[in-house]
């Protein structure tokens, strides 16, 4: 009997988590193996580690707790690969040989699969002088575009690309340039944005004051905070980024303000982090804690997650032992700080469950009691492991309890710190739970509402054939093996029917008790109100908020896959189709077809050269066009070269991409997996550009034949136009296609584009 609660969790184990030798043959028969590989892993550095292994796997079972991606993936596998998802790097020097020291330290920790997160604000403003070379400074945009290009030749572990956080202080003098920079979408699309904001600049734009903009002492000029804060606004009303942080609140409320300065967060925002700071996540499944769901007696068991935060703190604590670091700075503050993120998933499913609203003022009390219990309960179960294990090294107990997050608790527990330490120094964070929410039967992802009740995805069988699967939000399926077809009560919502200003009081309500921050998407309509929209921001700073992110669907971010319309109370649950689903842009995506193209007599076409360095014959390339509406799209490749050597592979690769091709669609992903391939063996150079592989030289040479045919805007762009919508005169009312599965399945999920199908997120 199995224990997934869908199939779409099934085959996110098979795809992302199950242990695999090098050809594929599983190594994990069963979820089981997983659970029990990853439990003995943890607890071998346990004095008892049989012991502990069987507490960990009980706290694994049936998803009650959920290890972040890469533990769950990587424990015990004895892959060279860091258990910690993401890093904050170091203090940029600004200097030219310090800056390029900091993008190796950054190419060799996403080597090894960890997102990154960088402070640009160190580097001087462009146009400052540069002492003794007589030259002015080009300034931290130019850097950023470095660092973007990097990211792009490098592959994560897992196949995973890497994901990047870039900050920007509001003060800084080219903080307009960074504010307007995702307005050009074929710069920094690796990289994830967001301004600094400091408690007087918000007190500026409150008083409608001027705000001086300055690097090193010297003031380059005086704005109003107020324009400058619309321009922020501005941007991410019409491009969804810079998001917003404040970095005043964060790191007045750290518990380690005495020791340490954060200015940069990881990709998703829920870790605020210093120089060499890591973040290891976990999240507890609520929706697995409800008992008697759905009835009058429906209650979260409190017992149970208790001793399951306690179980899962130390497993966390044990992470930072077991794991591999890129970086040696890495692991000396890991082991210093001992820092974990614990959070929840399935919040929105364990309220409808006990029959709570999501966005109610009810629920939101409910969120913050259930997220002070956790707090507490992580808090003590620390203060346990350091009685027997030590507290963490740089630990200062009147420091420490004087902290703004220390400040709130209760006294026993204060008390307790006091007499005995603590273990770890900051215990709790709020993640992205995209894929491992799927993975756990498709719940609520972390605090965010219910995305939609179902939808249908089509999976690719292994004749080749493809068949549509209903994939149903966890609580709601609960509902119908209860209540059969019986009408959702009126206290069933999800994100598309959600005012933002719920949203927002959801967040806040969580930030009480969650001493890092919380990454969580506000989806805002489309049709808001700029005013409206930046009333948003504006809550979430009045409320407490850490940070604030939202989505509004548009012509350039693209819509995401929607809830055509709230259904009354009386209509079965929505099960979402292609026809609920928005278009991305003013031409809609290339739909697939459910029959590949016909080949033509004649095709128009060009062919291209490539010469490898070292290599002792070139590659012709050929690319042939199929003209629909008047336009040319891609439709067949060869690569031919007299090196035998590379025969059998190019044949591969040409069959492979012409039957990409032939299918229709938004096939301009293809050019993007084959520009991220790095080769271990090295890259070279060419034209002026360093190109990972040859499989990366092969891509750009088909990106810049549909550049040149009008297919796609540009380099690192989508789709200029949409040639086969007229022709083909089917439906192409989807979203975007997902890059890694080619389902119409994208949502905004805790700020990143993921897809429901196979859980691939562009924040890695």
């Amino acid at each position: 009997m199995t224990r997934f609660a869908a199939p779409i969790a099934e085959q996110i184990w098979d795809m992302k988590y199950r242990f695999k030798e090098a050809d594929g043959t599983p190594k994990d028969v069963t979820v089981e193996d997983t659970w029990r590989r990853i439990a003995r892993d943890l607890a071998k550095v346990e004095q008892e580690p049989e012991v502990w292994e069987d507490h960990f796997y009980a706290a694994l079972e049936d998803f009650k707790y959920l290890p972040a991606g890469r533990i769950t993936a990587g424990a015990g596998t004895a892959r060279s690969v860091t258990l910690f998802n993401c890093f904050v790097m170091g203090t940029i020097p600004d200097s030219m040989g310090g800056i390029f020291e900091m993008l190796k330290e950054a190419a060799l920790t996403m080597q090894q699969g960890g997102g990154i997160g960088y402070d640009f604000s160190t580097i001087r403003p462009k146009g400052a002088d540069v002492h003794g070379v007589a030259a002015d400074a080009s300034g931290p945009l130019s850097f950023m575009d470095v660092w973007d290009a990097m990211c792009r030749t490098i592959m994560s572990a897992g196949s995973r690309r890497g994901a990047m956080m870039a900050t920007m202080r509001c003060d800084h003098p080219d903080v307009e340039d960074f504010i307007a920079a995702k307005s050009d979408p074929a710069r920094l699309r690796m990289f994830n944005m967001s301004v600094l904001i400091t408690d007087p600049f918000m007190e500026a734009v409150k008083a409608d004051a001027p705000w001086d903009l300055e690097f090193d002492g010297k003031v380059y000029r005086t704005v109003q905070a107020v324009d400058l804060w619309n321009r922020i606004m501005q941007a991410t009303y019409d491009y969804a980024e810079p998001g917003v942080i404040f970095i005043d609140r964060i790191n007045a409320a750290n518990n380690l303000n005495y020791c340490e300065t954060i200015a940069a967060t990881n990709p998703c925002g829920e870790q605020p982090l210093p120089p060499y700071g890591a973040c290891l996540l976990g999240s507890i499944n609520l929706a697995r804690l409800v008992t008697e769901p759905f009835e009058d007696a429906a209650v979260l068991d409190e017992d149970a997650l208790q001793e399951l935060v306690a179980t899962a703190v130390r497993m966390m604590d044990n992470v930072v032992d077991v794991s591999r670091f890129p970086l040696d700075p890495q692991a000396g503050e890991a082991q210093a700080k001992r820092r974990i993120g614990l959070g929840v998933t399935g919040l929105a499913d364990a309220l409808l469950m006990v029959g709570l609203r999501y966005g109610s003022d009810e629920a939101a009390r409910q969120t913050q009691d259930w997220l002070r219990r956790i707090a507490r309960a992580a808090y003590l179960a620390s203060v346990q492991l350091a009685k027997e294990k030590g507290a963490f090294p740089l630990f200062d107990a009147e420091a420490y309890l004087a902290s703004g997050t220390m400040q709130a608790m209760d006294d026993d527990l204060r008390d307790a710190v006091r007499k005995h330490g603590i273990r770890n120094a900051l215990l709790t964070s709020i993640a992205p739970t995209g894929t491992i929410s799927l993975y756990a039967g498709n719940v609520s992802s972390g605090i965010e509402p219910v995305f939609a009740y179902a939808y249908t995805r089509k999976v690719l069988q292994k004749d080749g054939s493809r068949t549509e699967e209903e994939v149903v939000d966890y609580a709601v399926n609960l509902w119908r093996e209860k209540f059969g077809e019986a009408a959702l009560p009126d206290h069933f919502v999800n994100a598309q029917t959600l005012a933002p200003a719920d949203h927002v009081k959801m967040q806040a309500a969580a930030q009480k008790w969650v001493d890092s921050s919380i990454s969580k998407t506000i989806n805002c309509p489309e049709d808001i109100s700029f005013d409206a929209f930046k009333d948003v921001y504006m809550q979430a700073w009045d409320t407490g908020c850490k940070g604030c992110t939202t989505y509004r669907p548009n012509a350039v971010t693209g819509s995401v896959l929607s809830v055509a319309e709230e259904k009354p109370a009386g209509d079965a649950p929505e099960v979402i189709t292609s026809s609920d689903v928005e278009p991305a842009t003013p031409h809609g995506d290339v739909i697939y077809m459910s029959e590949p193209l016909d080949r033509p007599s004649e095709l128009e076409g060009n062919t291209y050269k490539v010469k490898w360095p070292d290599s002792e014959h070139a590659l012709y390339i050929t690319i042939n066009d199929i003209v629909l509406g008047g336009h040319r799209r891609p439709f067949e490749v060869f690569i031919n070269s007299k090196n035998m050597e590379h025969f059998a592979w190019t044949v591969a690769l040409t069959r492979m991409i012409s039957a990409v091709f032939r299918r229709g669609g938004d096939v301009s992903f293809v050019v993007e997996e084959l520009k991220a391939v790095f080769d271990p063996r090295g890259g070279a150079w060419m034209q002026g550009k360093y190109i990972p592989s040859i499989l990366a030289a092969i891509g750009g040479v088909i990106e810049q034949h549909m550049i040149a045919t009008g297919f796609i805007a540009g380099e690192g762009m989508g789709l200029k136009s949409d040639p086969q919508a007229q022709v083909v005169g089917l439906d192409t009312s989807r979203g975007q296609a997902c890059s890694s599965c080619g389902q119409y399945d994208l949502r905004m999920v805790e700020g990143c584009m993921t897809c429901g199908s196979c859980g691939y997120s562009k924040c890695g």
